[in-house]
């Protein structure tokens, strides 16, 4: 989910970008971005994805079980694909037709990525729960309803 969706209720296009980033890290790594847990370092797989891009370590993300089954361009190629994806800025991250064509063709310069945005754990990863004042002015500014506990309110129809 991306963060300006789990923050402040806003979705685009933007969003859906975020989401298969997620995913490419996911099949990359092997490893579910939902219960991800790394000790002695990264808090979620995009940040860990990061740190091992950062480092000059890329292929450390691969799933250890793809051995000698992979080409190693194209497995750093998804990898640097995926941060871009998982930028917080939605401005900076690529449409899908955009990242389409970065899949497609490989002449085309990938831009380098940014650090992607810091996630907050899940109850079952650490127990902490981030207090209201670490949502105040982020919710000023909206104009999604909130229930009392400032969770957002979605209302689900059938198709």
């Amino acid at each position: 989910m991306s963060p300006e969706y789990a923050m402040h209720g806003q979705f685009s296009v933007k969003s859906d970008a975020y989401s298969f980033g997620v995913l490419i890290l996911e099949i990359i790594s092997g490893k579910k971005n939902s219960s991800f847990y790394q000790t002695g370092g990264a808090a979620d797989l995009a940040s860990y994805a990061w740190k091992h891009w950062r480092d000059g370590t890329p292929l450390e993300v691969m799933d250890p079980t793809l051995a000698d089954t992979y080409s190693r361009n194209e497995v750093i190629r998804c990898i640097h694909i995926g941060l871009l994806c998982v930028q917080e800025d939605p401005a900076s991250r690529p449409t899908m037709a955009s990242v389409v064509l970065m899949i497609n063709s490989y002449s085309i310069t990938l831009p380098l990525p940014q650090e992607p945005a810091f996630f907050l754990h899940s109850r079952t990863d650490q127990g902490s729960i981030p207090s209201k004042e670490f949502f105040a002015d982020k919710s000023k500014s909206n104009s999604v309803p909130y229930s009392g506990d400032e969770g957002s309110i979605t209302e689900v129809y059938p198709r």
